[in-house]
């Protein structure tokens, strides 16, 4: 069963919501403000995020941040009556999966779920390297690689954003401390391991090109 971490400030909408997500099997905790949700996300494990933007405390950008700050991974969608091309540009910006607009049919939401749950569980492969975002264990050849925490999350970004060029301020958000020789030496850590095709975008980033 999976586990979703609600952050809704609409109660009518919240207890839709939750009575939608445990109908349709998932275990639901829900919050009503962006610091209950960061309290929840440190206590527990979920495996996805479903997040409203404008809520009070702190809001779901603030918190999808201070989440990727904290290298915590977990899937989120965002659910907002925002739909000004910024904010969702923020959004996926600060690594949300998918953005789903106000009003939303159930049938909707439940098929997004599911098929974002459904990815994630599977394990991600570029080549002969194989990530589990589940047990966070790579493997390569089918032996299992060790990496440690930062080169560890470095991999799973450019996997889930393969073909994609990276900005070094969001790289660097996977470093215990932040700074461009360690980002270097990070990816060059990385691509001596794993083999995999990094590539350095002058004055702007690095890009894990196709597998």
């Amino acid at each position: 069963m999976a586990k979703i971490l609600l952050l809704e400030d609409d109660r009518d909408l919240g207890e839709t919501i939750v009575e939608l997500l445990e109908d349709a099997g998932y275990e639901v905790v829900w919050v009503t403000n962006g610091e209950e949700a960061a309290d929840e996300s440190y206590e527990g494990k979920f495996d996805l995020y479903l997040l409203d933007i404008n809520v009070p405390e702190m809001d779901g950008l603030e918190l999808l941040k201070s989440l990727r700050d904290a290298e915590d991974e977990t899937p989120a969608i965002y659910i907002s009556a925002m739909t000004d091309i910024k904010t969702i540009a923020k959004g996926f910006d600060l690594g949300a999966e998918d953005f789903i607009k106000k009003p939303f049919e159930a049938q909707e939401l439940l098929i997004r779920l599911k098929a974002r749950l459904t990815k994630e569980r599977k394990a991600i492969r570029c080549g002969d390297i194989e990530y589990d975002p589940v047990s966070k264990t790579v493997r390569k050849n089918g032996e299992i690689l060790s990496l440690g925490e930062v080169q560890t999350a470095l991999l799973a970004l450019f996997l889930r954003r393969r073909g994609q060029v990276i900005d070094r301020e969001t790289l660097m958000e996977c470093l215990e401390h932040p700074g461009p020789s360690a980002l270097r030496v990070a990816i060059s850590g990385l691509k001596e391991k794993t083999g995999l095709p990094v590539k350095n975008v002058r004055g702007v980033g690095y890009a894990l090109e196709s597998c």
